[in-house]
């Protein structure tokens, strides 16, 4: 074991593996220059009592009773209050002292108003504990300040005892006893308070390498945050997060389950890319309910929603009516809003190309605003007119793994859109051609209202198409809609199916095919 650098000089400092005899003829040398110093590091290199103080946060616990029933403490007096035997194995002997903690030790681990229940004492190695924790180098290098003190008090709670001769071990063994979840939940705590990053890192590979659950995963991501921000502990909590999105990915068929999560684990759900929801509107209102579940006062939720869920909300990908309504919502600042809506069109803006480098620029980041999810209705772009004559403009994008998906009776749906306050939508279909028997690609519009509304349409359906990627018209027509009814062309490029999807086709440019549909209401 390399003792830590020592304060007397750099010689010893790089040699911890020096003898004591050759230190003290150095020492001899330069005694009067330093005497100070070689105290502190003689004392280091014999044992050293820890006196171990469990403290209680219960009153009533092992304390002298006053004459009106109340708890009282004196901090005066000997803090003694139980002595039992100490469990073996680091070197335990009992001790009846109640030493005072070392200055600027007790005031930070222990708690007013709690009553000492038993003082244990450990013998212990400084070089060890001050080598593998900068807690315990601090401690040994300022808590004794003469050659005679030998004692150094930690006060804990009781509650942490066993963690802390579990965390005692492990520091001689590299091994620990704990073989449960809390137990060693337990450890890594007390191994982040006394700065031991071997046995974090320790604890959690045992705890990633156990079944995991909601109740666990839960438990994981709502650790302290000191405990939470260390690098040891990343991959565990990485493992929860990743463990939660997958068990709700599809939101749907969770929502109530979903609903109940604490914000850590909603926002574990919500940062996957791989989510797998209707569109992003219905993510957007998914967090209204739930922030309206959780923080019924308005100002709260504004926080909860400004700080941490408004950033998982990917609004660039939220329909344009959507995003009009969030305008006017009021759980949100309206200065936020104002902003991410703006960001939200802008990015609707920008060509393709664009869009996928943005995306790219954030692949690496917590947020992910430019990315696209899993979404189960595919989002458009839409260019709306209300004069000469009320008409959309709709774009549809689709890769070539999408439509490889669709065969060889799949179908894709789009994002809803509207027209004349009535909502329509577009979808792909693989199909049989009913001429010539083979599979082909179909596009087809639909109208989303059901009952007795009917509603006249002109329509015409376009597809980028190689050497000039142009969109170039492929059917036009009108119909009269009734709720529920949709319109379209079995075999939108006259193709069989195998052609339209061959390496040389000449609709997908760049792996996406792009289709464009025009809607005009007729008078």
């Amino acid at each position: 074991m390399v003792a830590p650098a020592s304060p007397i000089g750099p010689e010893i400092g790089r040699d911890g593996g020096r003898t004591l005899r050759k230190t003290l003829q150095w020492l001899g040398k330069h005694i009067w220059n330093l005497v100070p110093s070689c105290l502190m590091w003689i004392i280091w290199t014999k044992p050293v009592d820890v006196l171990v103080h469990c403290e209680e946060q219960i009153l009533t616990c092992s304390m002298p009773d006053t004459e009106d029933g109340e708890g009282y403490v004196n901090q005066d007096e000997e803090a003694v209050a139980m002595i039992e035997e100490s469990p073996s194995g680091v070197g335990n002997h009992l001790n009846k002292r109640g030493d005072e903690a070392a200055p600027g030790n007790d005031g930070l681990w222990s708690m007013d108003c709690s009553a000492v229940l038993r003082v244990k004492t450990i013998h212990i190695s400084s070089p060890i504990l001050a080598a593998k924790s900068p807690f315990f180098y601090k401690l040994f290098s300022n808590g004794m300040r003469e050659s005679e003190q030998r004692h150094v008090t930690l006060r804990i709670h009781a509650s942490e005892e066993a963690a802390l001769m579990d965390l005692l071990n492990f520091m001689y063994s590299n091994t620990l006893s704990a073989t449960t979840s809390p137990a060693l939940l337990d450890v890594l705590m007390a191994a982040d308070k006394f700065e031991v990053a071997s046995c974090m890192r320790y604890c959690s590979r045992l705890l990633r390498s156990m079944p995991m659950s909601c109740e666990s995963a839960l438990l994981y991501l709502d650790l302290p945050s000191s405990v939470l921000m260390a690098d040891a502990v990343q991959p565990l909590t990485d493992a929860a997060k990743q463990f939660l999105a997958a068990r709700y990915k599809d939101i749907t068929k969770f929502q109530d389950e979903v609903l109940n999560l604490p914000l850590a684990g909603v926002e574990a759900v919500l940062s996957s890319d791989d989510l797998q929801v209707p569109s992003e509107d219905a993510v957007y209102d998914f967090v209204l309910k739930w922030a309206r579940t959780h923080y019924p006062k308005l100002e709260d939720r504004r926080e909860v929603l400004g700080l941490r869920l408004g950033r998982l909300i990917r609004f660039p990908y939220m329909t344009c009516r959507k995003l009009r309504k969030v305008l006017t919502c009021n759980d949100f600042d309206p200065e936020l809003t104002s902003k991410v809506v703006l960001e939200a069109l802008f990015f609707k803006a920008e060509p393709p190309y664009r869009q996928r480098s943005l995306a790219a620029d954030e692949a690496s980041t917590r947020y992910h605003r430019f990315v696209e999810r899993a979404y189960k209705y595919r989002p458009v772009k839409v260019v709306e007119f209300e004069l000469p004559r009320q008409q959309c403009v709709v774009y549809l994008d689709l890769k070539r793994e999408e439509c490889s998906l669709l065969f060889p009776t799949g179908r894709v749906y789009s994002q809803a859109f509207h027209l004349g306050g009535q909502g329509f939508f577009l979808s792909a279909h693989c199909n049989m051609d009913q001429q010539s028997s083979f599979h082909c690609f179909g596009l087809f519009l639909g109208m989303q209202e059901k009952g007795s509304v009917t509603f006249a349409v002109d329509y015409e359906f376009a597809a980028r198409s190689k050497p000039t990627e142009e969109y170039v018209s492929k059917y036009k027509g009108n119909y009269t809609f009734t709720g529920g009814k949709a319109v379209g062309y079995r075999n939108l490029f006259s193709i069989p199916w195998t052609a339209f999807m061959a390496d040389d086709s000449l609709y997908f440019i760049d792996g996406v095919v792009h289709l464009r549909a025009e809607l005009t209401i007729r008078q």
